[in-house]
């Protein structure tokens, strides 16, 4: 009981297959649903961020009050962060003309200071940690560069870089397949590719999202974000129910 005590299980899920099937339904979700809400709600990207940074701080407020892991929590929180990440980095980018490049270029320093901050203070930025209100502080603030960066690198690839929708999801999901390899042929610390991992995630899922909703004249499919956010909120919950998630331990 002591150790238990000592040692608090992690309050995020342990990172397996369907950890990444989830985490890149869900990013594509908040491409598609910040999209429905800025856009085809015609509220525009400050309101809609204002709307979603409210989702986010109650959803984080709530997480970290919580005395355990809780499946369905922690991806609320996730979609909220991937969400407000959509419209945020958008309003940057378009409405406040930083443009894409450097858009990109200022989350991704910010990312990298705050991962620096939380090895820092806390002495390791692994999953396996995150079992107290200090460490779920450096995880959300984290995640929430990470997320925002994804939508200002994929829109960046998409747009001004030319490769389009499905060239970009090739390139993010081929440096992801990168990053598997490495974890089974290298002995690259598993918290970096970790951490590489997630943060590869949310490009794909913010140039998929685009690729589902936007119009055949610009490349996507036009299958509606509605529509498209109703269908991946689906096949979420149906992988959130179907199979049992368990905190991620410390094996290593």
């Amino acid at each position: 009981m002591e150790t238990a005590n000592k040692h608090p299980l992690s309050k995020v899920p342990e990172v397996t297959l369907l950890f990444w099937i989830i985490k890149i339904a869900a990013t594509t979700l908040g491409e598609t649903g910040g999209d429905a809400v800025s856009m085809s709600m015609d509220l525009g990207y400050l309101v809609a961020t204002a709307i979603f940074a409210t989702i986010f701080l109650l959803a984080v407020g709530t997480q970290i009050r919580a005395g355990k892991f809780h499946p369905v929590l922690y991806w609320t929180t996730i979609i909220a962060t991937t969400t407000v990440g959509t419209t945020l980095a958008d309003f940057a980018d378009r409405s406040l003309g930083i443009g894409y490049a450097g858009g990109s270029s200022l989350l991704l320093a910010l990312l990298i200071g705050s991962l620096a901050l939380w090895h820092r203070t806390m002495g390791s930025i692994s999953v396996e940690t995150v079992n107290s209100p200090r460490t779920e502080l450096f995880y959300w603030v984290t995640i929430m560069f990470s997320q925002t960066l994804g939508t200002a690198l994929g829109d960046w690839m998409a747009n001004d870089a030319g490769l389009g929708y499905t060239g970009s999801a090739a390139l993010f999901g081929g440096l992801l397949l990168l990053v598997v390899a490495a974890y089974y042929r290298t002995r690259i610390s598993r918290t970096a590719l970790f951490w590489a991992a997630f943060i590869l995630t949310r490009p794909l899922g913010a140039v998929v999202g685009d690729f589902l909703d936007k119009p055949h004249d610009a490349g996507g499919l036009a299958l509606g974000r509605v529509a498209a956010s109703g269908v991946l909120l689906a096949l979420i919950a149906i992988c959130i129910i179907a199979v049992p998630q368990k905190p991620a331990g410390r094996s290593h």
